[in-house]
């Protein structure tokens, strides 16, 4: 008997795994989505957001926003997305003044295959790096139709 119950425990854990599994995986947002999990996207969305309204900016100003902040009401860009905080990842933003430049970083908080780091400058390039930051040096972000 207790076999029997042990063996019913073994299968009812396995299935519960099979259907967490399940849940997890990724639904693409659109055709070519290259998230790989719904923290990327919304990094990615973060990303697309801040590099329009940084375009915008520059427009009206003549210069890229020097802070996040700055950045607010400008586009889609809200004050909320001021915060550096962003769930699973953390927005690493820096400015060169100096030079009118920017960099803007999504670093995951947990870093793992559905949790890449991000990097863009003022060329709106995407980069990714699995393994640690991204940088400029990264490899191009490429869409899974690419």
């Amino acid at each position: 008997m207790a076999t029997k119950r042990t063996f019913l425990i073994a299968v009812s854990l396995v299935l519960m795994g099979v259907m967490a599994a399940a849940q997890a995986a990724y639904t693409p947002k659109f055709k070519g989505d290259p998230a790989r999990s719904d923290s990327e996207a919304a990094a990615l969305g973060y990303m697309r957001t801040f590099l329009r309204a940084q375009r915008i900016y520059k427009k009206k100003n003549s210069h890229y926003a020097e802070t996040l902040m700055q950045l607010t009401k400008t586009g889609s860009f809200t004050r909320r997305m001021a915060s550096p905080d962003r769930g699973d990842y953390t927005v690493k933003f820096r400015d060169h003044k100096d030079k009118d430049q920017f960099e803007i970083t999504m670093v995951p908080k947990q870093q793992d295959p559905t949790h890449r780091s991000f990097f863009s400058d003022e060329q709106g390039k995407i980069r990714v790096n699995e393994q640690g930051d991204a940088t400029e040096d990264s490899p191009p972000l490429k869409a899974d139709s690419e």
